[in-house]
């Protein structure tokens, strides 16, 4: 026989409202390890879950001045430096004619780093999740809200947890197996 391990407990709700109180009881009971699924965003969600900032910003604005200061380094070093050409009598070392290109080099750089940065800190791509396979989960994406409490989480007692996600006005609360 084939034995499937519990990777956690999934419980529907109906509403943002009901989803955003769900959320903060889990929180207020101690548990870490948990995920909110919401068809929209849903104001303040990740404050009731206790969810920090995001560093994501800070990784955008070191890539932004990383581009900048390579494109700088790299016309000054071009210029005045490897291949100096007097043209016309302008000086060697021009910086507000390296200005458009150090623009276009900051965004470049900031521009990947948010969009593959995004990727990396949200695990993405996931071609197979575990609650792929639960039926109601696909209507997320239309008009239902889950929380999945992951059994990795120190507090994570089946039967407990169960109960405990009940009395949150869950709709419905399935074991997600995998």
């Amino acid at each position: 026989m084939h034995n499937k391990k519990i990777i956690g407990l999934l419980a529907e709700y109906d509403s943002p409202k009901s989803i955003y109180h769900a959320c903060e009881n889990i929180r207020d009971a101690g548990f870490k390890r948990f995920d909110s699924y919401t068809p929209f965003a849903v104001h303040g969600l990740d404050k009731a879950m206790g969810l920090g900032p995001s560093y994501l910003p800070w990784l955008v604005l070191c890539a932004g001045i990383s581009g900048a200061v390579l494109a700088m380094s790299f016309m000054i070093w071009t210029s005045a430096y490897d291949y100096p050409l007097n043209i016309g009598g302008k000086p060697f070392l021009s910086i507000p004619a390296f200005i458009p290109i150090t623009f276009e080099v900051t965004v470049l750089f900031s521009g990947l780093t948010a969009v593959f940065g995004m990727f990396f800190l949200n695990n993405m791509p996931t071609y197979y999740d575990p609650l792929f396979s639960i039926e109601n989960f696909a209507k997320v994406t239309d008009d239902k809200f889950f929380v999945m409490i992951e059994s990795k989480d120190k507090l994570f007692d089946l039967q407990t947890t169960k109960i405990f996600l009940q009395n949150t006005h869950a709709k419905s609360v399935v074991v997600i197996e995998g």
